[in-house]
């Protein structure tokens, strides 16, 4: 029932404007660079609603103990600036069901909640997540993690591209963390091991005008258990295709997560997803601004 409350409160809230998107996400950043500046302004609530069926699902697990195969998945993205770019909160509920117990009935809740922030082409966060069964009880998986990426846009970092390319451009950043808090976070998609370090690198190519963009993300986690900690056990991979119209995205893609440092369980799907972002800046309610004053008359 709680799920399905906080899935309603995010809906009734108005979906106006471009959804900043200041971290590193495997989803591409629906943030038009162009925007007349506009992502220089704080924001007061922005984040998107996104909803999308696993049309094809051999693998992927719709709990944390790895049973059911996922059928439909249910996203809430909010974040609000608490300082400028520098310092933002955000979260994330992700919602899945079971196509094995009839498709409609949620079957796994992950809450993460974070702070973010961006300094030039560095970003920072700290975040909590939490994963957790919803139709019945089973293991829960929780970490605490920070994450610091490096970001390269070619129509700011590379001159000569808008000149080139015009309609295109191709954002990239990676970087690594550390899950500084796990108890039972697993490092292979088996659920064997426990993740130390994540190893992250995303791309996002917009093919035209920020309308059509391929995107592909890489994840990596690093095993506490292991011999050695620093060699990667487990890589999820995505690569997509979104289209874009004005704050509404439809995408497809597929994403395979597989053991890197022994034979086992591989998890795989093809998902076809929408997603719908909204953005009110503190500026857009007259929050922060100075009013001045008319010169006098003479």
């Amino acid at each position: 029932m709680i799920p399905w409350i906080v899935l309603a409160l995010f809906l009734i809230w108005p979906l106006q404007a471009q959804a900043l998107e200041k971290y590193g996400r495997p989803l591409p950043s629906l943030e038009n660079i162009d925007a007349n500046g506009r992502e220089s302004e704080e924001s007061l609530f922005a984040g998107y609603f996104l909803t999308g069926v696993f049309a094809h699902n051999p693998s992927f697990a719709a709990r944390p103990d790895n049973t059911g195969l996922v059928g439909l998945r249910h996203m809430l993205h909010l974040e609000t600036d608490l300082y400028k770019q520098y310092l933002t909160f955000y979260t994330d509920q992700n919602f899945f069901s079971d196509r094995t117990n009839g498709w409609i009935e949620l079957s796994e809740w992950d809450g993460t909640y974070a702070l973010t922030g961006v300094v030039g082409h560095l970003s920072w966060r700290l975040q909590y997540e939490r994963d957790t069964p919803i139709d019945r009880k089973g293991l829960a998986q929780a970490y605490a993690d920070g994450l610091v990426t490096a970001k390269f846009q070619a129509v700011q970092d590379f001159p000569v591209w808008r000149r080139l390319l015009p309609n295109q451009n191709l954002t990239a950043y990676a970087g690594a963390g550390w899950l500084f808090h796990n108890t039972n976070y697993f490092a292979r998609p088996d659920n064997t091991g426990r993740a130390l370090f994540r190893y992250v690198a995303h791309a996002d190519f917009d093919l035209y005008k920020n309308k059509v963009v391929l995107y592909g993300d890489v994840n990596m986690f690093t095993d506490r258990q292991a011999d050695n900690q620093v060699n990667p056990t487990e890589l999820d991979w995505i690569v997509g295709l979104a289209v874009r119209w004005r704050t509404s995205e439809v995408a497809v893609y597929l994403e395979q997560d597989q053991p890197l440092d022994r034979p086992g369980l591989v998890q795989k799907y093809v998902a076809v997803q929408y997603r719908m972002s909204f953005d009110v800046s503190k500026g857009d309610l007259g929050i922060g601004r100075v009013e001045t004053a008319p010169p006098p008359r003479p």
